[in-house]
């Protein structure tokens, strides 16, 4: 076993929280569950431990309902269209997903939870209780989540219904102060309904017990005490509603989407060992489980305190043990990322071929660990110019020249072992622990990197054949410690270096065999270019289009026809009158309703119009963008 590998032959399920499937994922969705979730499969498997990452989309979610109202679309249409354009930006970010499940279109995904709710029904905790609700005072609707906001009844904060996003407990809805509706302008009106509950405060030992099991941080502990320490804590595991899945078809009401995650991981397990031919059931959870999740403070009670608990009574004889990876708030320019002011950046209009791997980088060395942090565009500039560029790419390739100039292009036999080779010893072991099971933190994991180079670079006084065997050697441990954060770099860096990418995570400094051909001397790892696929006026096409027809937010218009968008014959028309007003290009009302998506009509109107009004008219939009 190497030092990385605490779990043995145990299989290991990491979890990124499924996404909702009303709107593409921002740089403030990718920081957190799905970049953490990646980069700790990628360094496990390094390790030799059998390590998954599972997602999918949570399509029953009351706001998807509220997306497709907004879209004049149905639920499954829109979790559908969302739920693609999420998966697409989780392969552009390199993100891979071992299972993807969509839980509104997988055909054993139903009855599997149907049967996981009566096991819950069976245990006698589960059971119909009356409680008082908040319902519309105009269309009589019951109100609960996206529906309904008002002020968090413990910390007074602004807050959702069920839920408060800034200290994390759970709310009933009808102990909101100052609740709102979303249906109407009227104020709610308080009423009482019957649904299916658990009397969580009465599993406080259980949930300790628990949280001493697998790694749980001193935040989620903390959450836990305050709820627990409440007289009363009935949660609702079902609600009025009919987009969703209900405890018996036929049903009036649904099982709540949070409760309902709790089987979805156990029914993505046995989905993933099906594609693998393991035999692993979502009925009978096996005690050699290692479950790690990864998600973001304000889903903390769902994932931390509900959980364990749903799944000690559905599976008395299991114990779950469980990891918990949690992060705060990644904020824009210091504002959180808000898709209805259009705050907000995109993964991907952000993110190519050509900077992944940068991108990666700065978001792992800035993702909220802890605290809330912020994404800055002019930070970002500067660590990939001054970083990246300035000092790692400047060392490689100086380190490239002087190996064809002064060894013939091979690496030249390593030395005795140096005071260098110890420095690059500590940065192996830093980097084992910060990507390792219980320390996990690509903060610290990117300051180690940054490290490793710098160490390098003050290494550049020596110049005899040992110092370049020390500086190769220092290479390949970027490969290395990069290849969980970086996959591409490390990748394309360990091919300059004469090697195919690791397999396996060092137990120690390793040299590169002497004579091993090097090709690092002129190689592009990062650039400041954009990519040349962009067309300039897309920022322009694609205000203009949400604009003209009144779309809730810019996700999925770059990729979607204006017809997908809901764009009419008159809509079209005044587009066409907008093009040719603005751009004085001529386009038809058939070439804007046909099958080119926005991103290729951007291409089309900047090949009809003249290339001063393509740079007046683009230059006129980058004034206006709040952030793209």
């Amino acid at each position: 076993m190497t030092t990385g590998n605490p779990f043995g032959t145990r299989p290991v399920f990491v979890f990124s929280t499924p996404p909702t499937p009303n709107g593409d994922l921002h740089l403030g969705h990718v920081s957190g569950p799905y970049l953490g979730a990646d980069a700790f499969v990628r360094f496990q498997r390094l390790n030799g431990v059998d390590a998954w990452h599972l997602t999918g989309s949570d399509d029953h979610q009351s706001y998807v309902v509220e997306c497709a109202r907004r879209e004049g679309s149905t639920p499954a249409g829109t979790a559908a269209h969302h739920g693609a354009e999420i998966a697409a930006t989780l392969a552009l970010m390199d993100i891979d997903v071992d299972q993807y499940t969509v839980t509104s279109t997988d055909p054993s995904y139903a009855e599997g939870l149907r049967a996981y709710f009566a096991r819950l029904a069976s245990s006698g905790r589960v059971a119909p209780r009356e409680d008082a609700a908040l319902f519309d005072a105009e269309t009589g609707d019951y109100l609960y989540e996206v529906d309904v906001s008002g002020r968090c009844p413990t910390c007074d904060e602004p807050a959702g219904g069920n839920i408060c996003e800034e200290c994390g407990e759970p709310n009933s809805c009808a102990d909101l102060t100052d609740p709102r509706s979303g249906r109407s302008a009227a104020a709610p009106r308080v009423g009482t309904v019957t649904r299916h509950s658990l009397p969580l405060h009465e599993f406080r030992d259980d949930l300790a017990a628990h949280h001493d099991l697998g790694r749980t941080p001193e935040r989620l502990r903390e959450l836990a005490a305050r709820l627990m320490g409440r007289e009363r804590l009935d949660v609702a595991l079902t609600h009025p509603a009919d987009w969703g899945i209900a405890p018996a078809p036929g049903g009036d009401q649904v099982i709540w989407v949070w409760p309902e995650m709790s089987y979805g991981f156990l029914h993505g397990i046995a989905a993933l060992g099906e594609g693998l031919g393991r035999d692993w059931s979502a009925g009978s959870p096996s005690a050699d489980w290692k479950i790690v999740h990864f998600f973001g403070y304000d889903n903390s009670f769902y994932h931390a305190v509900l959980y364990p608990i749903l799944y000690q009574l559905a599976h008395p004889d299991w114990h779950c043990d469980i990891d918990y990876h949690v992060n705060e708030f990644y904020l824009l320019e210091d504002a959180k990322f808000s898709t209805s002011r259009r705050h907000a950046v995109w993964a991907k209009d952000f993110v190519g071929e050509h900077n992944v791997d940068a991108v990666r980088f700065f978001l792992a060395g800035t993702r909220p660990e802890g605290r809330r942090t912020s994404f800055r565009h002019a930070a970002y500039e500067s660590v990939l110019t001054d970083v990246l560029i300035g000092t790692w790419q400047t060392w490689l390739d100086d380190l490239g020249a002087r190996v064809r100039t002064d060894h013939a292009g091979q690496a030249p036999p390593p030395g005795e072992d140096t005071a260098f080779r110890a420095t690059l010893e500590r940065r192996r072991a830093a980097l084992t622990a910060c990507l390792g099971q219980d320390a996990f933190s690509l903060n610290r994991a990117a300051e180690e990197l940054t490290g490793l180079v710098e160490d390098a670079v003050r290494h550049l006084d020596d110049t005899s054949g040992e110092a370049v065997a020390d500086e190769l050697a220092a290479a390949w441990l970027l490969v290395c410690g990069a290849l969980p954060v970086m996959p591409r770099f490390a990748a394309r860096l360990a091919g300059a270096l004469g090697l195919p990418a690791p397999t396996t995570w060092p137990e120690r400094v390793e040299y590169l065999p002497a004579g091993t051909a090097i090709d690092l001397a002129g190689q592009e790892f990062f650039t400041t270019a954009a990519p040349a696929a962009a067309p300039v006026l897309l920022a322009w096409l694609r205000e203009l289009v949400v604009s003209t027809v009144a779309l809730p937010d810019e996700s999925g218009v770059d990729t979607s026809t204006l017809v997908e968008l809901g764009v009419g014959s008159l809509h079209a028309v005044a587009l066409q009158f907008q093009i040719l007003e603005q751009l004085d290009a001529d386009v038809t009302v058939e070439e804007l309703l046909g099958d080119r998506d926005v991103t290729a009509l951007a291409r089309l109107l900047e090949d009809k119009a003249t290339p001063e009004a393509v740079a007046e008219v683009a230059a006129s939009a980058s004034e206006e963008v709040v952030a793209c």
